[in-house]
């Protein structure tokens, strides 16, 4: 019975959103074939609970929601018709040869879009810097939940733990309560941490950059690929940094039980690469963003991707670099043409 009535919903939501007034007539079958397809693969179905009046029974109830996939600033701003020689996914991109200070490869480098969970970086950094206790136990709370996206989380409130296991869960496997918690309990609260992450940018000279949270979660953090190579520059000689954000893997002990967690970055368990320090990062309004400090050819190159357009293809980025520095010689590499400013993008982003 409860299959048939969601078949029913579907069906009827399907032929409201795919057969307005009029359009029969002017939509072929192949096209109604294909837009039924689309739609199918955004509708998710959910079931919500309501608790019974008479027995406390337990109803199910299913509800059919079309979930439209949102546009990232930068596909908003139009970043992504910018071409260069390598065919990248990501709109931004720039590759830095670290002890040459050479720029091998940009793309839309000056470009200011929000970074998502590469926020986390400079929460680390300042968390690394204050050289506060990492033994010292902070416990998750409420104020650690998302309310910004709605994100899960393997950390419950109540949670307890080190710390040094928030940083390495925080940078490791992108944990958004742990990031928030090592930010709430910093000296003088959420509101210092986050003045000491924006006083940190200033510092470094990274004049596009500003954070509003510890996480990431808010599209309101941003910055640019030149910024981001300054903090990275910062970041790599961090031994602490380096050693967690290139983990690939930690357990932890919460209460009576172990959980294992795992990196984001699946370059990190690649025997190919030489990675020394990493983060991964996504929002809808960010795209997939990656940005990495590794040794390729013998050099030491900063590797920065933002708003790429697919899952996996911030990786297919990354590969897509290496191989192009592996098969060129040392000097004379040639550089794809330079893209759209940042100006652009701050009309869209406000």
């Amino acid at each position: 019975m409860l299959n048939r009535l969601v078949h029913t919903i579907a069906l009827s939501v399907l032929a409201l959103v795919l057969c307005p007034a009029g359009a029969q007539a002017t939509t072929s079958s192949k096209q109604a074939a294909k837009e039924r397809t689309s739609v199918v693969k955004r509708a998710r179905v959910a079931r919500t609970y309501t608790a019974g009046h008479s027995q406390g029974l337990i109803r199910a109830h299913s509800v059919v929601r079309i979930v439209p996939a949102k546009p990232s600033f930068g596909q908003l701003a139009g970043l992504h018709s910018t071409q260069d020689e390598l065919d990248l996914k990501s709109s931004v991109a720039l590759v830095i040869d670290q002890d040459k200070n050479e720029v091998l490869l940009s793309k839309n480098d000056s470009a200011v879009l929000p970074i998502a969970s590469i926020t986390k970086l400079m929460t680390g950094l300042i968390i690394s810097e204050a050289k506060l206790p990492m033994d010292e136990e902070i416990t998750i709370t409420q104020d650690d939940v998302d309310t910004e996206k709605g994100s899960s989380s393997r950390l419950r409130v109540g949670t307890t733990l080190p710390r040094g296991e928030l940083l390495h869960l925080a940078l490791m496997s992108s944990e958004n309560r742990a990031a928030h918690a090592l930010g709430r309990t910093y000296p003088g609260g959420l509101s210092a941490f986050v003045d000491a992450m924006n006083q940190r940018a200033q510092l470094l000279g990274m004049k596009d950059t500003q954070y509003i949270e510890p996480t990431g979660l808010s599209p309101r953090n941003h910055s640019t690929a030149q910024d981001l190579a300054r903090l990275i520059t910062v970041a790599s000689q961090d031994k602490l940094l380096s050693e967690l954000t290139t983990s690939p893997s930690h357990a932890v002990a919460v209460g009576h039980r172990t959980m294992e967690f795992h990196t984001t970055n699946r370059l990190v368990k690649n025997p190919s690469w030489d990675i020394m320090l990493q983060k991964t990062g996504y929002i809808s309004e960010a795209g997939q963003c990656l940005v990495m400090s590794a040794k390729v050819a013998g050099r030491k190159l900063i590797m920065v991707f933002l708003d790429s357009a697919g899952k996996l293809s911030r990786i297919g980025d990354a590969e897509r670099v290496r191989k192009w520095v592996e098969t060129r010689e040392p000097t004379g590499i040639p550089l794809p043409a330079a893209g759209t400013t940042s100006t652009l993008v701050r009309q869209v982003s406000g």
